[in-house]
């Protein structure tokens, strides 16, 4: 004896076969909307970069066009020693006017 398969109904064929297509259109849109979020971020970087660039650019030739002031007296770089005969003692000003308490 052989059991026969139930007929199928076109209207169940229909919707599996609607089903798995919007299965798959849900799938596409949803890597469509990933990538252009992807471009967009990627644009979004480069134009940043591109402002900065530009930016750092301006700063520089700012920098290198406006007048030098004189030479001032620099500290000492770390590591050398306050020895240094070189280097001139530093001076302390108190004015006048201003009159220190005796204990």
């Amino acid at each position: 004896m052989t059991t026969a398969a139930p007929p199928l109904n076109d209207t169940q064929l229909l919707v599996n076969v609607t089903t798995k297509s919007q299965e798959q259109t849900l799938y596409q849109s949803s890597g469509a909307i990933v990538a252009a979020i992807v471009v967009g971020v990627i644009i979004i970087f480069t134009a940043v970069l591109l402002i900065l660039k530009t930016y750092n650019r301006r700063m520089r030739v700012r920098r290198e066009l406006e007048p030098k002031p004189a030479k001032t007296a620099m500290p000492p770089a770390l590591g050398q020693s306050s020895s240094n005969p070189a280097q001139h003692p530093t001076v302390t000003f108190i004015p006048v006017d201003i009159h220190l308490q005796n204990r």
